[in-house]
């Protein structure tokens, strides 16, 4: 069986927010018609954050649109979901949490095989002067690409 990924929703924002780390994919538990509004490459990630809680791992602020043909089978948008991970990845990731300025963050929101899954990372807050480094060092990037195809 082939790995194929159709990729639903990025999260930019986290890497230009971020130092991203540590990553891992996490199956998500969705209701029936949240499964068919991201099969029609509905959702946002973008305000989205994981937290663990009770040895378990959630997503909160993910929001999936309601499907247009459900009706009373439809879902609350920004429900907390529960993902999906083995113990020992949760461990790692309460283990990275606890450290001083980590978080958790969605980076992608993807189906594998038919089956949903989020990609999320350790994440590290990057400070004001990393950003305007980082862009610089895009836009400098950017000049040269510009500067080597003519």
């Amino acid at each position: 069986m082939s790995d194929q990924k159709r990729v639903i929703a990025n999260n930019k924002k986290a890497f230009h927010d971020y130092f991203i780390e540590d990553r891992f994919e996490a199956g998500i538990e969705l209701k029936g018609t949240e499964v068919k509004s991201l099969r029609k490459g509905r959702a946002s990630i973008k305000e989205a954050y994981v937290d663990i809680r009770n040895g378990e791992a959630f997503v909160y602020e993910m929001h999936i649109p309601p499907y247009e043909n459900g009706n009373i089978y439809n879902v609350e948008p920004k429900r907390t979901r529960k993902l999906l991970l083995h113990k020992k990845e949760i461990n790692r990731l309460m283990g990275l949490k606890e450290r001083k300025g980590y978080t958790i963050v969605p980076l992608s929101i993807y189906f594998k095989n038919g089956k949903a899954k989020l990609e999320i990372a350790s994440a590290k807050g990057k400070k004001v002067y990393d950003k305007r480094q980082a862009l610089k060092e895009k836009a400098i990037k950017r000049d040269i690409q510009r500067n080597v195809r003519y």
